[in-house]
């Protein structure tokens, strides 16, 4: 994702950047073994969100879902989040680092 655009991030981004990084450590069934948790840097506030499902439980992959409901611009007829405002990013916590998809995947490359 570009950090520096105002388009929201979407589910279909999810899915794009899982495709790109999915022969690597950049996703989660990748990096599990390695400590690696799935979250989601707000570069606005720079709060990290841990990935949850909709009832707040941790997720083990990337879940719009469980973001808060300061970031989430739009939700589909049933609750789903189908929008969150730019400047979310998916990546992972190590620890009490936030790592992006191509950190993660450099480190375990």
């Amino acid at each position: 994702m570009s950090i520096a655009t105002a388009t929201p991030y979407t589910p279909r981004d999810l899915r794009h950047e899982n495709a790109r990084f999915g022969s690597g450590g950049g996703v989660s069934r990748n990096n599990r073994a390695h400590g690696f948790l799935p979250a989601f840097l707000d570069h606005v506030s720079g709060r990290v969100y841990r990935a949850c499902f909709a009832n707040g439980s941790p997720a083990p992959m990337h879940l719009l879902d469980g973001l808060p409901d300061e970031v989430v611009i739009r939700r589909d007829g049933r609750g789903r989040v189908v929008a969150v405002r730019s400047g979310i990013e998916a990546g992972f916590l190590h620890g009490e680092r936030f790592y992006s998809r191509q950190q993660a995947a450099a480190l375990l490359a």
